[in-house]
């Protein structure tokens, strides 16, 4: 154990930095709050010295000054070493890990064990114990978060988080969602795992060409496969990314077997089906495990879908639409001033995904109001404008008997720019009205032109119109 004495001199230096003041600043906001808080009299100033006690910090750690622990970090077999001149007191202050290794020594070094790539950081990682921040890049997240789980300096893991989340579309293209996925897992943060997953299920198509997807492993391919909110161009974009994956990576069988039968054949079209049997070669090598699919996907698109669901249940996944970037179910819609007034737009998509219902189109109306007041929230803004959110309301232009026996999920994606790649920032689903979802662009201030939810001044929409055939079996 560290002499007393030593600790006890280390101690009062930390103390007198925290009370010396050498740079002074009045704030006026916060002396405001604390007065309302009841934490200063009416007649009391704040006082802030944060820059100055950064400083003063840095140089603390940098010349090691009253130091009265080392620490040796290094990693196994190597013969990389780091040495630090650091202070119990600081260390203990923001962790408990440290304080009872601390509690426990011997001597007056503290030997750590680290994996190269924590190694790496752990200057900055002990820098932010003395400073409170750290200038942070892409690649140093990962380690920088290990180190903030296993030493238990939650604020930095949870801000460490938060960075991540924002930063997944970053490079390389095809961002980080994968490999950060994989070691959310591993450490369990639920928070930044689900992030993950969904902006991959939001920005699948891009996933699926970059050098992330050989990645991917057999538990995330699996939540993949078996969602509808998946976005991508087709199915068959799908099913040739899997056959890459496949191919790469060979996995056992059951493995494979079980991601062919998550593909939604019916999706695709007889003829592209026809191609695929007889040139796939993952398709031939386990056409047994698939056969049952391939035969009601081909008589999906053969027998009128009113007839088929008297016999097979419709409403399973096998014919369930996910969200498909083609133009033949949706449009894009870029709305410039987004706040100003109401704006309109027509398209048309395909009936149904049913061969029977592919020379049938639906023209759809669109309005969106920047605007709108619930009935049940009257008001107005200041100034006598129009207070409320904004809504979309999506509606066939006529009715038609073919439309009978089906129904019609609409799913509104937002755009949004993120490390100067455009992704997918919010999807809202709804049958009539965006009413319905009661969030639509409740977080999006459309007034500000830097909106986080704008780019350039735009709001840019992807329209999808996914047909749900009835079943009457």
């Amino acid at each position: 154990m560290a002499c007393p004495g030593r600790r006890g001199r280390a101690a009062r230096v930390c103390v007198g930095i925290l009370l010396s003041i050498i740079w002074i600043k009045t704030y006026p906001a916060l002396g405001a709050q604390l007065k309302a808080e009841g934490a200063l009299e009416s007649s009391s100033t704040v006082i802030i010295h944060s820059v100055a006690l950064v400083q003063r910090m840095a140089a603390l750690l940098e010349q090691g000054n009253s130091s009265d622990v080392v620490l040796q970090v290094q990693t196994g077999g190597s013969d990389q070493v780091k040495l630090f001149q650091a202070h119990a007191l600081i260390l203990s202050l923001h962790s408990n890990v440290f304080q009872q290794l601390l509690q426990s020594l011997n001597s007056s070094t503290l030997i750590l064990l680290e994996p190269p790539d924590c190694t790496a950081v752990f200057h900055t990682f002990i820098r932010y114990l003395y400073c409170g921040e750290l200038a942070l890049r892409l690649e140093q997240a990962v380690p920088l978060h290990k180190l903030a789980s296993r030493y238990g300096v939650q604020m930095l893991q949870e801000g460490l988080s938060l960075y991540m989340r924002e930063h997944l579309a970053g490079d390389p293209p095809g961002g980080h969602a994968v490999g950060w996925y994989r070691y959310a897992v591993q450490t369990g943060d639920a928070v930044l795992r689900d992030a993950c997953l969904q902006y991959l299920c939001w920005n699948l198509s891009v996933a699926l060409r970059s050098e992330e997807w050989r990645s991917v492993g057999p538990e995330l391919l699996m939540t993949l496969l078996q969602r509808s909110d998946l976005v991508l161009h087709s199915e068959l974009e799908l099913l040739e990314a899997l056959e890459a994956w496949i191919q790469r990576n060979r996995p056992d069988g059951p493995t494979v077997e079980n991601a062919l039968q998550a593909v939604r054949y019916a999706m695709i079209s007889p003829s592209q089906l026809l191609r695929l049997q007889s040139q796939s070669p993952v398709l031939q090598r386990y056409l047994h495990s698939v056969r049952d699919l391939l035969y009601m996907s081909y008589q999906f698109h053969s027998a009128p879908p009113l007839q088929l669901a008297k016999y097979i249940p419709l409403n399973c996944s096998l014919f369930t639409p996910r969200n498909y970037l083609s133009a033949a179910w949706g449009a894009a819609w870029v709305i410039d001033s987004p706040a100003r007034d109401d704006r309109s737009t027509s398209f048309q998509t395909q009936l149904g995904p049913s061969g029977q219902d592919s020379g049938k189109h639906v023209t759809w109306n669109a309005l969106f109001s920047p605007r709108w007041e619930p009935l049940d929230r009257p008001g107005r803004a200041e100034g006598g404008g129009r207070a409320g959110r904004p809504r979309i309301i999506i509606m066939p232009a006529s009715s038609s008997a073919d439309l009978a026996g089906v129904s019609f999920q609409k799913t509104v994606m937002v755009l949004a720019r993120q490390q100067g790649r455009v992704v997918v920032r919010h999807i809202y689903s709804f049958y009539q009205s965006s009413e319905e979802t009661g969030d639509f662009l409740s977080d999006a201030d459309l007034q500000r032109r830097s909106s986080e939810y704008l780019i350039d001044s735009a709001l840019h929409l992807q329209i999808i119109i996914k047909p749900l055939y009835h079943t009457l079996a």
